[in-house]
């Protein structure tokens, strides 16, 4: 395509946007609406996504040594259990730092058990992080095998409710995000359509004296695309200004470790270039789909 022909192209879509005046304020219109509700949808699903990854990773195996064993002993265990596979980490505890997390763990009630510090009933432990939060289960039963070890703790039947919940809220939030794009494609190309329809015989008659398809929908195309573009700049100004000071409020106000948002930058960033992404592909789709049926003279 020659340079002079598409400029020719681009004026032509950009004098369009100003032509149909109050059916190009409906189609941004559409596009805006459309295009909030698909950020906000994919802002909330992908922070759900990390709070139960962070929940996942926190998911620790609790390994009781058996009260009998030696110093010697207790190491040569620790270096059995990391020999395993799928193991990321193995941290000792001794018997005082279990009672001390204990303590404080409880709050004013674990102040009874600070009567146990010359005492301490509780025992030596390694505390085991699973590489993979899904081998949790299988890991713990390894080392329940190990000779020297008293009992393994990760919450059992908890965890595996955890992982099994995370699972299924992956996969629906993956469906309904497709299905809100595919919601948000049908709806566009529909407002997008109705503003191509009010110049069909425009297209009619440009196919009567000769043009091309070609050059026919390119300005269509440049038009769908600015559509697009312009639909998306108040989407992505809310959802920079809105996710900034959810982010701040967040990490102000909230203490506890595994709600933790994804970080302002680059998230919110690389979400709004795919937010644009979107909403450029939506006004070309909608904009060539539409003309096809008018081109057909």
């Amino acid at each position: 395509m020659k340079l002079r022909t598409m400029n020719r192209h681009m004026r032509e879509g950009f004098k369009n946007i100003f032509r149909n005046g109050w059916m190009t304020v409906a189609s941004i219109g559409a596009v805006t609406t459309t295009l909030i509700l698909v950020a906000a949808f994919l802002a909330l699903v992908l922070n759900l996504n990390q709070i139960a990854v962070n929940v996942e990773e926190d998911v620790q195996i609790s390994t009781l040594i058996d009260a009998t064993l030696g110093e010697e002993e207790i190491t040569a265990l620790g270096e059995e259990i990391e020999q395993l596979g799928g193991v990321e980490s193995v941290v000792f505890s001794s018997r005082d730092e279990q009672l001390n997390q204990l303590v404080q763990s409880m709050g004013e009630e674990g102040q009874a058990w600070q009567l146990f510090e010359q005492d301490n009933p509780l025992t030596h432990a390694y505390i085991v992080t699973a590489a993979e939060p899904d081998q949790t289960a299988g890991l713990a039963s390894q080392i329940a095998e190990l000779q020297g070890v008293q009992q393994v703790n990760y919450g059992q039947q908890v965890v595996e409710q955890l992982f099994q919940f995370n699972q299924y809220a992956r996969i629906i939030g993956l469906a309904l995000i497709i299905g809100l794009v595919f919601t948000a494609i049908f709806l566009i190309s529909n407002t997008i359509k109705i503003t191509i329809m009010a110049r069909s015989r425009e297209i009619g008659i440009m196919k009567l004296v000769g043009a091309t398809n070609g050059f026919i929908r390119w300005p269509f195309f440049v038009e769908g695309l600015l559509l697009g573009v312009l639909g998306s700049i108040i989407p992505i100004a809310a959802l920079l200004t809105g996710y900034y000071y959810l982010d701040t409020a967040v990490s102000e106000q909230i203490s506890y470790t595994f709600i933790e948002l994804l970080p302002f930058s680059p998230f919110a960033w690389l979400l709004s270039l795919l937010i644009l992404a979107i909403g450029a592909f939506i006004g070309v789709w909608g904009s060539v789909m539409s003309v096809r049926k008018f081109l057909k003279v």
